[in-house]
């Protein structure tokens, strides 16, 4: 079984990114880089992916930092408790209003100009993301791994999870060596579809399982 095998099954089974099951279509646009913000600050809290995308979805109606500051904390509280993301739903609806506060205040509500500032190091963006509220090293990894469709010079991007993901299955741990299997558009899927990997043991063996078929 050849990994290249591994990757393309890999990709086919699990290969949607984070931000599209959350009905995120990514561009390098002020709207969506703010809703994958959004969605990697839900998914920084110890709690299923299924309830951070169900959330993320839920709050797209707060899809600005502008709309999301003006919305009141209760607008907040409201949304995540209707895709019942409810153990974190009062301090994470706080953490949004101060985080988009700080983006409005800091680069005008664009990420694109956090970008600048980081200026192509990928450890200063890192640190930079990790200054808004509840977006710890988990939460930026994520937007990190997800962002690369749109921020090339992120590429290629994976984080731990993703590498122990590749381990299981068999794959190389450098990422640039991880990289060579896709063409550059396709390094957030197979970071998803990794990160995926390394939380399912089922999903190792049924991509080992069709790889042999």
């Amino acid at each position: 079984m050849s990994m290249e095998t591994r990757v393309r099954c890999l990709l086919d089974e699990a290969g949607t990114t984070f931000a599209a099951e959350a009905g995120i279509s990514l561009l390098n646009k002020p709207r969506p880089l703010y809703r994958l913000l959004m969605l990697s600050v839900l998914l920084s809290t110890r709690i299923k992916a299924e309830l951070a995308m169900s959330a993320a979805r839920e709050l797209s109606e707060f899809g600005t930092p502008e709309r999301m500051f003006e919305a009141t904390w209760q607008q907040r509280v409201d949304a995540l408790d209707r895709a019942h993301y409810t153990r974190y739903d009062e301090s994470t609806a706080t953490a949004l209003g101060r985080g988009a506060e700080m983006l409005l205040d800091d680069y005008r509500g664009d990420l694109r100009r956090m970008r600048a500032k980081a200026d192509g190091d990928v450890e200063e963006l890192h640190r930079l993301l990790t200054e808004l509220p509840r977006l710890g090293p988990v939460g930026a990894n994520v937007f990190c791994r997800e962002v690369q469709l749109v921020w090339p010079e992120l590429r290629p991007y994976f984080d731990d999870r993703a590498l122990s993901g590749a381990e299981k299955l068999g794959l190389p741990t450098d990422p640039h060596r991880l990289a060579e299997f896709v063409e550059g558009h396709e390094l957030s899927r197979l970071a998803a579809a990794l990160v995926r990997t390394n939380k399912s043991r089922s999903l190792t063996a049924e991509i080992t399982e069709l790889a042999t078929a």
